[in-house]
């Protein structure tokens, strides 16, 4: 990315790095049928000013007229995709120069696995815009490459493989529904399954398959790892206690890198083989510890608990 903005510092009416507090930018990107619209709309809802495909040299122009009008517009979203067919050439220097001045961009990026994205252009008879005279996995393929960098870089990301549109919406609310410019890291601890294979917007990904499975006793394995029989089953295991205790320290390093780089969202995935009864037990448990600390917010989710 070696594009340059269009402006380079603060000039008279400008906001600079003390007062550009008063207004928040998100950047909302990501793969074509991964959920961008639906993002948009719950951010609209969210009282967010929302514009879609601007283009990259114009995001700082935007952010500029949105802090002159001293509270009328105090958050803005844009939605940027493969459409603005230059802006992996110059979205990166904008969100730099953007942070340098205060403003803190966030950047959140959705996408899917091809299989789900090919079901939902299907289903939509519609054509991958990258796809050209190939198929969808073609398009979805170039696609991929072009916004390598822009996943890297996201604060978040979300996998909308396995959600619905209503997911999806939940899943986003819960991230900014009254955030401020200042608010506490957000941790969402995600059960899984790993023969569902692994989820894709996951920071850090821990295995407890190494505690004996409740799905072998007959009068646990209809029940998840939400139930207190489950729950006191797996956690009195050998090693369980130990492993929360000392997988928490390390999430207290790994959290306190995150505030020092600017990072305010974190996705823990805990796995076990089907993802209903150890997984779920030991999630349900660091995040309970978890929202006991001061400076985050916390949320449990349990991808595959209801699967057979």
């Amino acid at each position: 990315m070696t594009g340059t903005t269009a402006t380079t510092g603060a000039g008279p009416g400008e906001p600079d790095e003390h007062d550009a507090g008063g207004i928040e930018v998100c950047v909302v990107s990501g793969l074509s049928g991964a959920g961008r619209s639906t993002a948009a709309k719950v951010l609209e809802d969210l009282g967010w000013f929302v514009v879609d495909n601007l283009p990259p040299e114009l995001l700082a122009t935007m952010v500029e007229l949105g802090s002159r009008a001293r509270g009328e517009v105090t958050r803005i979203a844009v939605v940027m995709d493969v459409r603005s067919r230059a802006f992996t050439e110059n979205l990166d220097s904008v969100i730099r120069d953007l942070d340098g001045r205060g403003y803190r961009p966030k950047l959140i990026f959705l996408e899917a696995s091809d299989a789900a994205l090919v079901r939902r252009f299907e289903q939509n008879r519609r054509s991958h815009p990258l796809q050209g005279a190939g198929r969808i996995t073609d398009g979805l393929a170039a696609e991929r490459e072009i916004l390598r960098p822009l996943r890297e870089d996201a604060d978040l990301v979300v996998d909308t493989s396995n959600l619905s549109v209503h997911d999806l919406r939940a899943r986003i609310e819960s991230s900014f529904a009254g955030e401020s410019a200042h608010s506490d890291t957000r941790v969402t601890v995600l059960s899984f399954g790993y023969k569902y294979g692994l989820p894709l917007d996951a920071d850090l990904v821990v295995d407890v398959r190494f505690l004996p499975n409740p799905h072998w006793i007959p009068e646990l394995r209809e029940h998840t790892g939400r139930d207190r029989e489950v729950r006191d089953y797996v956690l009195s295991q050998e090693g369980a206690e130990e492993f929360v205790d000392r997988y928490l320290a390390l999430l207290d390093l790994v959290g306190a890198g995150y505030r020092r780089e600017g990072k305010r969202y974190l996705t823990v995935a805990v796995g076990c083989t089907g993802g209903k009864h150890r997984s779920v037990a030991i999630s349900e448990e660091i995040g309970r510890r978890l929202a006991e600390r001061d400076g985050l917010h916390v949320q449990v989710e349990h991808r595959d608990m209801g699967r057979e």
